[in-house]
């Protein structure tokens, strides 16, 4: 957008037009990467907020040990367990110990089910 001009929606298909065939396909796969990569950024963004807002960064940090275990610390352990989402939504509502030492774990009643999956669903796509 040279000289601070900005194109219409219009402008910029019809210049799109004059790329070749290969560049049009590389443009469309960077565009769907782009967005893909927003939508996650929004999700992930949206999900540690409600870690937040539900108090579990009073005790966990995503990539350090602060009361209980790091989100990452736990995704790496259960990455492999396909048993453990279930698991760990039941951990979250209920609580527990053990696991990690003995501190326990409070139960979260004012997690809903719904929200304690969303919460597992986050932390353990943190593996990588």
């Amino acid at each position: 957008m040279a000289g601070g001009r900005r194109r219409s929606q219009h402008q910029v298909i019809e210049l799109i037009g004059f790329f070749p065939r290969r560049v049009k396909v590389k443009l469309h796969i960077a565009a769907a990467g782009i967005i893909l990569g927003v939508s996650l950024a929004g999700t992930a963004l949206a999900d540690e907020k409600l870690a937040q807002s539900k108090n579990c960064l009073a005790c966990h940090q995503l990539d350090k040990k602060l009361v209980g275990p790091a989100y990452k610390d736990v995704a790496l352990k259960y990455k492999d367990d396909k048993e453990a989402e279930a698991r760990l939504v039941k951990k979250v509502r209920e609580g527990g110990t053990g696991v990690w030492g003995q501190i326990p774990m409070p139960p979260n009643p004012q997690v809903s089910e719904a929200e304690a999956k969303t919460l597992v669903k986050w932390i353990l796509a943190m593996k990588k």
